[in-house]
């Protein structure tokens, strides 16, 4: 089978010949100084070619979020911090001495006109410089390879991360109470600006097979709005995303949030989602109970990757752990994010060749 062909099928539960081998989730920045330390070879240049993987979806690379974007600048510098502008226009200051969520000191958005502005000037589904680049060629290229094909990606496609990169966290989260037209508004925009540039690339004659829609609405306590929320809010938007999807022959809605999303699954599915990740366990996510709860659902994600930190029989135990949902199928083994620096080269290598010897034998 082609990468293509055992990714639809196998997230659909149709037969596939095995599970898609992808090691997904690379390494932050720190955790490749290390690795380079202690020893890895020269020639891996990075964490998944060397052993041979399936290649997970090729992300379509047009312009789904502002644009004209916002010119990248730096506005203030020292030993330990930078504060910069993104291309949202959103005010972040970085640690520069270690690995660190950004502190965001500002958002672009605060009011209804300032929306308004923000909409005119930046958000425009048709702005010709959505579809720049040699996308076209690399779709073709894919293709002719049988890779699967992604509309959609972090940080510019989003229902309810478009509202939280505009307003912000706390501010988007007050304004479902205080402004819920802008918030529609703003949801419903995102959704016009998102299902212009699908149409163009479909028109283009390439041959989609998952539309993704990044989300991170969740914590540990789960969901940061209500099931309720999500339905009235979100619910209309991805609605129309899946008659976009129907319409057009792409079989995978898919869904990237942090945290515990169980309270907005049912949700999600209800509006055409059928392919969810990462499955954080730190947030009390376990593959084998979603598994069970949601037979018909897409999953990815939900290794531990605390346990890459330990020593190889711990790997090994998180693995099988989550095997049983592996046997179960629909479900993509993989880790739960990125892989932090407190995780050895040595133990890696253990992760990627285990899984690979599970998988493909």
């Amino acid at each position: 089978m082609t990468d293509r062909e055992r990714f639809v099928n196998y997230i659909l539960g149709k037969p596939v010949d095995r599970v898609p081998f992808w090691l997904f989730w690379g390494g932050w920045g720190r955790t490749w100084q290390r690795w380079e330390r202690e020893g890895k070879p020269a020639e891996i240049k990075d964490h998944r070619s060397f052993m041979r993987p399936d290649c997970p979806p090729c992300v379509v690379p047009v312009n789904y979020g502002p644009c004209p974007q916002f010119e990248r600048k730096v506005l203030s510098e020292d030993d330990s911090y930078k504060v910069h502008v993104d291309h949202w226009g959103i005010i972040r200051r970085d640690y520069k001495r270690g690995e660190s969520m950004c502190e965001f000191v500002k958002f672009p958005v605060a009011t209804r006109d300032e929306w308004e502005r923000y909409k005119a000037e930046r958000l425009s589904p048709h702005h010709p410089a959505r579809l720049a680049g040699d996308w076209r060629a690399k779709c073709a290229d894919w293709m002719a390879k049988g890779y699967p094909i992604q509309l959609g990606s972090f940080p510019d496609v989003g229902i309810f991360g478009s509202v939280r990169w505009l307003l912000g966290d706390e501010e988007g989260l007050m304004a479902f109470y205080t402004q819920p037209d802008v918030v529609h508004d703003i949801m419903h925009h995102m959704a016009d600006v998102y299902l212009a540039v699908f149409r163009a690339v479909v028109d283009a004659g390439v041959q989609v097979d998952v539309i993704h829609i990044w989300e991170d609405m969740c914590g540990r306590q789960g969901p940061l709005i209500s099931p309720a929320f999500w339905r009235e809010f979100m619910g209309p938007c991805y609605r129309r995303i899946k008659a976009f999807a129907d319409a057009h022959d792409i079989p995978i809605i898919s869904v990237d949030t942090d945290g515990q999303p169980l309270l907005i699954v049912e949700p999600m599915m209800e509006a055409g989602v059928n392919y969810l990740w990462p499955f954080e366990v730190a947030a009390g996510c376990d593959v084998n109970f979603f598994r069970e709860r949601f037979p018909t659902l897409g999953m990815m994600g939900g290794i531990d990757k605390r346990a890459l930190a330990k020593d190889p029989a711990a790997i090994d135990a998180e693995l099988d752990r989550i095997w049983p949902a592996v046997e179960k199928g629909r479900y993509i083994p993989e880790l739960d994010h990125g892989i932090p620096d407190d995780v050895s080269w040595a133990n890696y290598l253990h992760y990627a060749q285990e899984m690979k010897r599970r998988i493909v034998g």
